[in-house]
């Protein structure tokens, strides 16, 4: 165990022992999502450097500390890339994503409905849990992953089970063919249905979104895979073949960052939060309160809308009546996070287990407390 590690164990078998609560926080990227932070800062940014990496494998083991932008640029170097696309979401001042944040988030970005999310390229982690103790799950190849699969566990946990110290993750080849489709004037149940359609035959669709506007909306839709397979697909498809490259990748990030025009325009109404409704990718055009229109990614299964809190059991019944969920991504009062929680767990039964894996794993409760529940 090196230095840095050490430390950090040790300093959490103190806090466990006196129970003060403890925050878990790496460049502080992610804080403005969940409930409102609390405990003494645990700052991972000393856990940094690439352990491993096996192009040839496509495997990297990566310390948690360190900046997602680095890993990312290790990976192009050698053609390689992580495909589920997370999120920076970087702070003014300075503020960068961190590795161990990517995968305590487990969020993913507009290539998630094709390539899979955070924790399907997870394949081992080193952790430090509630009691101080360094432990290993999973390895650097598929073949390690056997019984409990906890490594995945952790993404998504919000740094409530343990502090992340290292995770192995596998990578892949960047395509070789990409292009972006643009359709005009396309109202949200045709880009719905055309995606659905497509969907169903073998086209290397890579991502989509759909912006309202004040017409009828465009649909944009990105395909990787083959050359000859991408090109096949532009004639396939239609629409109009985006040409200025930089542009369009530039655009995807504003996507994958919400940093496109249609989620700026949240500064002009403070009252709004950013909702996230996770629903089936058929789901239809979904009822929304005040005709709000959302925008769409995932071919149809992620749907962004900017409404009130108090808009909250509206959106709810909607997502709930298409077979998914709604909640808060980003609080609309930053006083007012706790009132407005982003987690609301579906059944009793999925709380107790969420309850028991904390008690397991950090039985005084002094990771992250509060942020994702109320008591642990």
């Amino acid at each position: 165990m090196d230095l840095a590690l050490a430390q950090i164990a040790e300093r959490v078998r103190a806090a466990a022992a006196d129970q003060t609560p403890l925050r878990i926080r790496g460049g502080g990227t992610k804080d403005f999502h969940g409930r409102a932070l609390h405990g003494d800062v645990l700052d991972t940014r000393a856990l940094q450097g690439i352990v491993a990496y096996e192009p040839s494998e496509l495997v990297v083991t990566v310390r948690a500390g360190t900046p997602l932008a680095d890993l990312e640029a290790a990976l192009a170097g050698r053609g390689q890339c992580l495909p589920f696309e997370p999120p920076h979401f970087a702070r003014e001042g300075g503020g960068h994503a961190t590795v161990g944040g990517m995968v305590a988030a487990g969020l993913s970005g507009p290539a998630r409905a094709s390539a899979g999310a955070v924790r399907d390229y997870v394949l081992g982690t080193t952790l430090v849990n509630g009691r101080g103790e360094v432990l290993q799950f999973g390895g650097q190849v598929m073949k390690n992953v056997a019984g409990y699969d906890v490594s995945r566990l952790m993404a998504g946990a919000w740094g409530t089970l343990g502090l992340l110290a290292e995770v192995s993750l596998k990578v892949l080849p960047v395509a070789p063919g990409e292009a972006t489709l643009r359709f005009d004037d396309m109202p949200q149940a045709e880009a719905l249905r055309s995606l659905q359609a497509w969907g169903g035959r073998p086209l290397p669709l890579n991502a989509s979104c759909w912006v309202p506007g004040t017409g009828q909306g465009t649909l944009y839709v990105r395909l990787r895979g083959a050359a000859a397979a991408v090109e096949a697909a532009c004639r396939t498809l239609g629409g109009t073949r985006m040409a200025d490259q930089a542009s369009v990748q530039a655009d995807w990030a504003a996507c994958r960052e919400q940093t496109l025009p249609w989620f700026l325009a949240r500064a002009e109404h403070p009252g709004h939060a950013l909702w996230r409704l996770s629903v089936p990718a058929a789901a239809p055009v979904l009822a929304l309160p005040g005709g709000a229109q959302p925008l769409v990614e995932w071919h149809g299964a992620l749907r962004w809308v900017q409404a009130p809190a108090d808009a909250g059991d509206a959106l709810r019944a909607a997502a709930r009546a298409a077979g998914g969920s709604a909640t808060i991504f980003r609080a609309a009062d930053e006083g007012a996070r706790d009132a407005q929680s982003p987690w609301v767990l579906p059944s009793g039964a999925l709380e107790q287990i969420h309850a028991r894996l904390k008690q397991r794993f950090d039985p005084a409760g002094i990771f992250n407390p509060g942020r994702m529940a109320s008591g642990w």
